[in-house]
């Protein structure tokens, strides 16, 4: 197959489909505004309500009878312009392929991932999925949101500078325990997720890396590792310290501490100040000099990165300042640029872990796993939002697929689409293939946008016997109006059916070489706008899809694990101060009662489904319609392992879903040679 980097094959395609959608964007632009005008979001509402001598009312009644006025003078030029763009829409190619070709730079940042040699240990994959209702403004208002271009800007910088925050990797061997790694892992890194993979983990050694200077002691106050404590209590004599390989603090190997001696203010690895302080997360109750204590180890290397500065950017039209940011969340300044302290030691955003029955480590975040891989992203349907928002993720994930759908009519009786797909890939492994097929049962509103389901072939990587290693995505956003499960149903089998076709089409060995690609997954996201827990949904809970792929939350269908969290929120609190902001929104996503306040639960039909407030019992931890399904039968003998799983509140105030990621290890099964 071949990957479309241009919409249309000719460039006098092109320059009709810009000629006709000059003539068509002033009647669109002008009817979004009217409409706009008369749908006002709660936290407008609100500020109204403050401030009765606004002049909003003035500024409505005077702004809707000249919209009015405008779109009138407009429609015929509109109408000229969708009788030449509709029957162009008929060449168009049914998604824009996006790439840049990865600097040093930006592999040093994460943005292009490694295509090193396969080892049998494997590798961990990080995936995302994300609603992000970014429709025209005057529909997505009807979702209590509005400024879609300002959202989409908003949205892009926090899932980049989320996914590439400042991360610690502390590597630690021990002979005396095998499972000191891990702990020390966990501990030293308290409540953050683990930013490595397993091929990117070091051989084992007791050398140092080489360093000219330290790497982590920019300044004193800016000090990534050292954060509260007044010692840093890190044995410092000869061989009982992992650290100090010499024995020398001052020495130039040191990757800690500089030259200054060891009462260095703040180390987040002793909080108590105190060698053997209980509260020690790396010394804990034993002695520091003793065989259990896990930094006594014969080898540590630390390594760490940087996020990469917010690149300028040339927008045309409507440019927005970093402020423009806090009327998006009533106030609440945007979290674009994450400082050291905020991403990964900041004490009341970080949590630790918890680990379920099982043993799927699990967590709600503030952001997004770091070293995330792929993200699949719904609800991406307005043109202009869709182009800032890859403008901004661009700079992390080199390899993009939007603009995913078509538009007007494919052949003689298929329903106009006025929207595309919606759905956008981002990727920071190569894309080889990728196809995209239209459900063509829609209904209702829904059958006005090109729903449907693309697929993704990407190498992830390459053997010794030099075969591609490679993997399947399935991006997807299903009918959404509630009682259509037979479309629904219907849909997922054309999934399913779409699926094995194209793993079939894509499976051809390589020219080149003649070899059989191996792979190494194959998962399944997007927004299924149905839950495993409402009784209205038993139809698609019982599908075979749950049989071809596995739902890391749930237990079976109708009942979810306990730790299981909805992903679709309340809009009418979408701008109350108590989940205006990522961190504040995940405390309250850690409470039952205020899960109970802020999310949609499973539908019941003998209760009012307003759950706002109210007592009754309520099924579950809210309706969760976000999905990351996996399959465990892609290659024979391979293993693969949940890592963990998150549900992220980043995108606090810019959506109505809460985000979720799940980072999935994926072995050989074989011994390493």
């Amino acid at each position: 197959m071949v990957l479309h980097t241009s919409p249309y094959s000719s460039a006098f395609l092109r320059c009709l489909t810009s000629l006709s959608w000059g003539f068509i964007f002033p009647c669109y632009w002008l009817l979004d505004r009217l409409l706009a005008s008369c749908v006002a979001t709660s936290l407008e509402k609100r500020r109204r309500s403050q401030d009765p001598c606004s002049f909003v009312t003035l500024y409505v009644l005077v702004s809707t009878p000249l919209y009015l006025l405008l779109l009138l003078a407009s429609l015929p030029f509109a109408l000229l312009g969708f009788l030449l763009w509709a029957p162009l829409q008929a060449a168009r190619h049914p998604y824009l392929y996006t790439h840049r070709s990865p600097n040093k730079h930006h592999a040093e940042q994460g943005g292009a991932a490694s295509l090193a040699d396969w080892r049998p240990q494997g590798r961990s994959f990080c995936f995302g999925s994300a609603n992000v209702c970014l429709l025209p403004d005057s529909l997505a208002r009807f979702n209590n949101l509005s400024e879609t271009q300002r959202r989409a800007r908003e949205v892009g910088k926090r899932i980049r500078n989320g996914a590439s925050r400042p991360q610690i990797k502390i590597y630690i061997d021990s002979p005396t325990n095998t499972s000191i790694s891990a702990v020390s892992f966990s501990s030293l890194v308290t409540g953050f997720p683990r930013t490595s993979s397993l091929d990117q983990r070091p051989d084992n050694t007791a050398e140092a890396e080489p360093l000219t200077g330290c790497p982590v002691h920019n300044s004193s106050a800016d000090c990534p590792i050292h954060t509260a404590g007044a010692d840093c209590p890190i044995p410092t004599t000869g061989d009982d310290c992992p650290i100090h390989p010499t024995g020398n603090q001052s020495s130039s190997d040191c990757p800690v501490h500089v030259a200054g001696g060891e009462n260095t203010p703040e180390c987040p690895l002793h909080t108590a100040g105190a060698h053997n302080s209980s509260d020690c997360p790396v010394h804990t109750t034993v002695a520091q000099n003793s065989p259990d204590c896990p930094m006594r180890a014969s080898g540590v290397q630390i390594s760490i990165s940087a996020p990469e500065p917010d690149p300028p950017e040339a927008e045309t039209g409507n440019q927005q300042g970093e402020g423009d940011a806090e009327s998006l969340t009533g106030g609440v300044p945007s979290n674009n640029t994450l400082s050291h302290r905020t991403s990964m030691f900041k004490k009341h955003s970080g949590r630790k872990r918890r680990q379920g029955e099982d043993g799927i480590d699990h967590e709600i975040s503030a952001f997004f796993p770091a070293n995330l891989d792929f993200l699949c992203l719904q609800e991406v349907f307005d043109h202009r939002a869709t182009s800032r928002l890859r403008r901004q993720l661009q700079h992390y994930f080199p390899y993009i697929l939007s603009d995913v759908g078509r538009y007007a009519w494919k052949g003689c009786c298929s329903r106009f689409k006025f929207l595309n797909s919606g759905v956008m890939l981002v990727s920071r492994y190569p894309i080889l293939d990728a196809h995209y097929e239209c459900y063509p049962n829609g209904r209702g509103e829904d059958a006005l946008a090109a729903k449907g389901a693309l697929f993704v072939k990407v190498q992830v990587g390459t053997s010794h016997q030099e075969q591609r290693v490679v993997g399947y995505l399935t991006c997807t956003h299903l009918h959404a109006i509630e009682g259509d499960a037979a479309v629904r149903c219907e849909q997922l089998d054309l999934l399913l059916e779409w699926g094995t076709d194209f793993r079939k089409a894509t499976s051809r060995p390589s020219e080149e070489k003649g070899l059989e690609d191996q792979v190494a997954f194959d998962v399944v996201l997007g927004d299924l706008n149905f839950d495993n827990c409402s009784s209205e949904d038993k139809l698609e809970q019982q599908h075979s899809l749950f049989t071809q792929y596995k739902d890391p939350c749930r237990l079976g269908p109708g009942e979810d694990k306990p730790w299981a969290l909805g992903t679709l929120l309340d809009t009418s609190g979408l701008y109350d101060e108590e989940v205006s902001s990522p961190e504040s929104l995940q405390k309250v996503m850690e409470n039952e009662e205020g899960r109970k306040e802020y999310l949609v639960f499973p539908t019941n039909k003998n209760h009012c489904p307003n759950q706002k407030g109210r007592k009754i019992p309520l099924k579950g931890n809210g309706r969760r319609i976000d999905y990351i399904l996996y399959s465990e039968a892609v290659q024979q003998d391979w293993k693969m392992d949940i890592e963990e799983f998150s549900f992220i509140t980043q995108l606090a105030g810019l959506t109505d879903h809460l985000s979720v990621a799940m980072r999935l290890a994926v072995s050989t099964g074989e011994e390493e040679p």
